[in-house]
């Protein structure tokens, strides 16, 4: 049994997409054709399928990056108040 796709892991797929055919890896025609079965597909198999060629997305990890930089940043400033306290 498959996993229906919500609307979110659609656009989740279109908007990586969109930054694989920014980045030269797919042809216009490539990005309208996937598009077009992102947009129909029911499943998340379906989604997977129509971007299982290319490179894993490195958003969430960037995303990840910069969420433990705040952290770190938010530590120190942290500690440097409760040092001059």
């Amino acid at each position: 049994m498959s996993i229906r796709a919500s609307d979110e892991d659609r656009q989740r797929v279109m908007a990586a997409l969109e930054r694989h055919t920014g980045a030269g890896r797919l042809t216009l025609d490539e990005f309208t054709q996937r598009v077009g079965l992102a947009a129909d597909a029911t499943t998340l198999d379906e989604l997977s399928a129509v971007v299982s060629d290319l490179p894993a997305d490195d958003q969430h990890r960037r995303d990840f990056l910069i969420l433990l930089l705040v952290a770190v940043v938010t530590l120190a400033l942290l500690a440097g108040f409760l040092v001059l306290r």
